[in-house]
């Protein structure tokens, strides 16, 4: 996913903290590339430190479209999960692929379903790699 990465802060010795911009929404996470390389525009990895926990953080989406957000100290992907077979699932939000394990089989089948995932702002982090 490309996007744009802005300074937020950073704690001395400790992670910097970033507000990126994408086509499909802002939200803040963890910067794991070099200091010197925010204020850029990047294509990124998301790394998500959470399990996709059905009724608990992941629920069926309201609207079939991609989005990122915020709300209060969560991070909320907006996209179309699939399954891989063996515990995890990818949520594909825009032009982004992101793997998550499965922490509960889901209720009912799911795979190709438009779901929004809400994990602690603290469990992601954006790693950028080139094209």
């Amino acid at each position: 996913m490309l996007v744009q990465v802005e300074a937020v802060r950073a704690a001395p010795g400790g992670p910097v903290t970033v507000r990126v911009r994408s086509g499909v929404g802002t939200a803040a996470a963890f910067w794991c590339g070099d200091p010197t390389e925010v204020g850029r525009e990047h294509h990124v990895e998301w790394t998500v430190d959470e399990d996709v926990s059905w009724d608990g953080n992941t629920r069926p989406a309201t609207v079939s479209s991609p989005a990122l957000g915020e709300d209060g100290g969560q991070v909320v992907f907006r996209g179309r999960l699939s399954l891989t077979g063996d515990g995890g699932a990818v949520l594909e939000v825009a032009d982004a692929q992101i793997l998550f394990d499965l922490a509960d089989p889901p209720p009912i089948p799911s795979d190709g379903t438009w779901v929004e995932v809400r994990v602690e702002r603290n469990s992601v982090s954006l790693w950028p790699y080139l094209l």
